[in-house]
This record gives structure tokens, C-alpha cells and sequence, in this order.
């Protein structure tokens, strides 16, 4: 039976998972990688992933649920923005010591707009990830 362009993207993305563990090298990826937009058949495409192992069955997750939003915890996302407000006060300082003076404090842009999107999330009882 002759595969589509889903079933062979489906396998190129197995064969990109069995790189990032380990279990091929660039060079065999690229070659089977070749092999996969070139297969015709099912047949070509189970000959390419044959010595690989099944891949490992996703859970699904019923829409509304909160599994993928309890990845991280609610101070996740304020310590993204302390270690972000850190950064940027920090090449304004370099920057005002650079120039002889305290140049105009343009952190307070990003970091007071993402601060005010934080407050305003948690305040609303908004959890993470909804929208």
C-alpha cells in the first residue's frame, strides 16, 4: 500500500526521537532520513524504523485538564521574570558605568509590563497555561 506525506513525516520524526536518545548517529539519520521521503510503500517506510523500538505510548490529556499546567509550579514564572529583571539591570548598569553616568532606566519598560501581566494573572485567579 502506498504511504503519504503524513506517514512519512510520521517516521521522520521517529528517526529525530532516536537521535535525541541516542540511538542513531547523523549519519545514519541523514541516510535513512533520505530513505524515508523517498519511500513509496509502508513496506519501505517499516524497513527504515525495523531495528528501532516501538515508540513510547503519549498519555492523553482531556482538554480542560490541568496535567500540562502543573509542569511548573506557580513561581515558575516569577522567577523567570526576576532572573530576566537581573539581566537587564545589570546591561544598564554596565552600560551606564560604560558611559560616565546613569543613563535612562529602560528596564522598567519590560520588566514593570511583565510584571503588571504576572500581577494581573495571579490576582484574576487565572491558572498557568489557560487561556
Amino acid at each position: 500500500m502506498r504511504a503519504s506525506d503524513a506517514d512519512r513525516a510520521a517516521v521522520a520524526q521517529r528517526l529525530r526521537h532516536a537521535v535525541d536518545e541516542g540511538r542513531l548517529d547523523l549519519s545514519d539519520y541523514d541516510e535513512r532520513l533520505r530513505d524515508t521521503y523517498a519511500s513509496r510503500t509502508y513496506g519501505e517506510l517499516a524497513e527504515i524504523t525495523a531495528d528501532l523500538p516501538a515508540p513510547a505510548a503519549v498519555p492523553l490529556v482531556k482538554a480542560g485538564s490541568t496535567a500540562v499546567a502543573k509542569r511548573e509550579g506557580p513561581g515558575e514564572e516569577w522567577r523567570s521574570w526576576a532572573g530576566t529583571a537581573v539581566v537587564l539591570i545589570t546591561i544598564w548598569g554596565i552600560t551606564s558605568v560604560a558611559s560616565g553616568g546613569f543613563l535612562f532606566f529602560w528596564p522598567m519598560f519590560p520588566i514593570g509590563i511583565w510584571g503588571a501581566i504576572l500581577l494581573a494573572s495571579a490576582l484574576g485567579g487565572r491558572s498557568h497555561g489557560s487561556h
